[in-house]
């Protein structure tokens, strides 16, 4: 209570800082360099972060939330312990005891043990937790697709936020028919027959399994408990839930293999695309561009009127798609912007904390960190888009010479530029990861959403610029 009563002192004396005094504070400086020899930058993105997050949901709502749990979770545990699991024992018991004497009723236990005066009632209550339990499974699958997506695990698929307040609250349709396509599929397949009660058992028991070995991990590596303590935790338990798997060995051919097989299909969609996007990331951070060939590369190019936006999803550096774009064209916009679009865990992004802007070296040569809340709407056509980015330039210009050049560059002509990366591995990479590359993450990055899907890019501005990535 000492602890919880210093945080909520801390949190009534200190209130964020004023926007005037942050962007001075942060505001990068008009030196030449690149995005990450800026250290304030990045600091600029997290203590926006940080605002944001303190306007969207107040210090008062998460000290509540904290003496909440702190107070009831005895409650909650009282209520499982004494309500709960002795009415799971006694229910299963019970189902236990009635195929003892009606061996023949395996397939409709639950309802056949059932006393007639109760039935109904129990029947409404079965059909709600079933309907309960499986919208539990769909937002599952949505909130575990979506953290796949974000730790770049999964390739990516529209994510639609249904909330304002709660960040984890989101809908995908992809996955939503995906879902229903499996569920369709395996109830007219098995015919509605005992398979699916198999499959559903062997999901059940090895997710006990799953469950205990990562519980051990936790009480050994985040509670640091005594060693004996996990061995014997793991033990006692390993040992029962064995038994039930053991007894479940002879379910696998008769419906029992559903859950590996859709466990197996996720895992080759997930272990391709990582391996795809590791080997991609390879390949960009050892063929980055320099300062020293930027400046060279700017040098021996035409520059002609207009504002060119480059998109790129390198955070850090140059991508050599740059490179491959200006060997080929040779020419460079008077104003070029390699632009980076970031999604931060917030709401909202203040619109002048939106556009974060360094200058690269080069006049003319910028790079440019977009920055969107989960609800902010990624758009990049209009007016508005452009004149944004060109005021934050205009603002770190150095003389009045780069602001006009600036302003006759944003009344001509504007392009948004993206690239498109197709990997191909060479015969050193073996066989079947040649396959792999090849083959699958080719076609998962074919068929997937991309990276500027989510941007509104005018389609007539719009052009994309492909290059083959030998590894």
């Amino acid at each position: 209570m000492a602890d919880m009563r210093r945080v909520i002192s801390e949190t009534s004396t200190t209130n964020p800082p004023p926007s005037s005094a942050f962007l001075a504070v942060a505001a990068p400086s008009s030196s030449s360099s690149t995005l990450s020899s800026h250290p304030v930058l990045p600091c600029r993105a997290l203590l926006s972060a940080k605002i944001q997050r303190r306007r969207d949901s107040p210090d008062s709502e998460l000290i509540r939330f904290i003496i909440v749990a702190k107070h009831y979770s005895l409650f909650l545990q009282l209520s499982y312990s004494l309500v709960v699991y002795p009415a799971l024992i006694l229910a299963y018991s019970g189902e236990a005891a009635f195929l003892i004497k009606n061996p023949d009723r395996i397939s409709t236990a639950f309802y056949s043990s059932i006393p007639e005066p109760i039935f109904w009632p129990m029947f409404i209550i079965s059909t709600l937790a079933a309907v309960v339990a499986s919208q539990a499974l769909i937002s599952a699958s949505f909130s575990i697709i979506r953290q796949s997506i974000t730790l770049g695990c999964f390739p990516r698929v529209t994510m639609i936020h249904t909330s304002s307040k709660h960040e984890g609250q989101v809908y995908s349709p992809e996955v939503n028919y995906f879902l229903m396509f499996v569920c369709i599929l395996i109830t007219v397949g098995f015919d509605g027959g005992a398979e699916i009660g198999n499959a559903f058992g062997v999901a059940v028991i090895w997710v006990m399994l799953i469950t205990t070995v990562l519980m051990s991990v936790v009480m050994l590596v985040i509670w640091d408990t005594n060693i004996i303590l996990v061995v014997t935790f793991l033990t006692v338990y390993l040992s029962i839930e064995g038994v039930y798997m053991s007894s479940l060995l002879n379910k696998l051919a008769h419906g029992g293999w559903v859950p590996f097989a859709i466990s197996a299909f996720f895992l080759v969609i997930t272990l391709s695309w990582t391996y795809g996007r590791s080997k991609k990331s390879q390949y960009e951070d050892g063929n980055k561009m320099s300062k020293q060939e930027l400046n060279q590369l700017v040098e021996t190019s035409t520059r002609v009127p207009g504002v060119c936006f480059f998109c790129t999803d390198l955070m850090n550096g140059i991508p050599p798609i740059i490179r491959h774009y200006v060997k080929h064209v040779g020419t460079l916009r008077q104003v070029t912007v390699f632009v980076t679009v970031r999604t931060l865990p917030i709401r909202t992004v203040l619109p002048e904390e939106r556009f974060i802007v360094a200058k690269l070296g080069p006049e003319g040569i910028y790079r440019c960190l977009v920055q969107y809340g989960y609800m902010d709407q990624h758009r990049m056509d209009g007016e508005e888009y452009v004149s944004s980015i060109v005021g934050v330039i205009k603002e770190i210009a150095e003389n009045a010479e780069l602001v006009e050049m600036m302003d006759c560059a944003s009344c001509k002509d504007v392009i948004f530029v993206h690239g498109r990366i197709i990997l191909n591995a060479s015969n050193k990479n073996g066989g079947f990861r040649k396959w792999v590359i090849n083959n699958l993450y080719r076609f998962l990055q074919k068929n997937f959403r991309s990276n500027v899907a989510t941007l509104r890019i005018p389609p007539s501005k719009s052009l994309q610029v492909g290059m083959l990535y030998e590894i």
